[in-house]
């Protein structure tokens, strides 16, 4: 039997409010882009910077909690699967995305004013986090 493993963990910053839809079925499903950076510095002492751009799909319960708490700018911690899948444009051309499917997240901002609740909110496949979560703990 063979064995595989999808697994993704980012920790990023949203780069706008997430788009909320249903599919015709009426499942709620929300997306949103989200930016990972990595600094180092090159041979000759200089701060370098790479930043990558992920599409994060959000089903279900786990959109209700991203349409409610995430925000442009929010800092997240994204746990899910990578997926990628091709489709035709409008012109007929082949596209191609790879996108995470988020099975979890942890909001790590500092609490919001908007916020009423002290204590973390859980869903099943969700989690977001009380105020002060600022690290992860590996």
């Amino acid at each position: 039997m063979s064995r595989t493993l999808n697994k993704v963990m980012l920790i990023g910053n949203v780069g706008k409010d997430p788009e909320v839809n249903f599919t015709p079925s009426g499942v709620k499903v929300a997306q949103f882009r989200m930016a990972t950076s990595e600094t180092w510095k090159d041979k000759d002492g200089a701060v370098q910077e790479q930043t990558d751009w992920h599409t994060i799909i959000a089903w279900r319960g786990l959109a209700d909690v991203v349409e409610r708490l995430v925000r442009r700018g929010s800092r997240l911690y994204v746990e899910g699967k990578i997926q990628s899948r091709s489709f035709d444009d409008r012109d007929g051309h082949k596209r191609y995305v790879t996108e995470i499917i988020a099975e979890n997240l942890l909001l790590l901002d500092a609490k919001r004013p908007e916020q009423s609740n002290s204590h973390a909110e859980t869903e099943q496949g969700t989690s977001s986090s009380p105020a002060g979560a600022d690290e992860i703990p590996f």
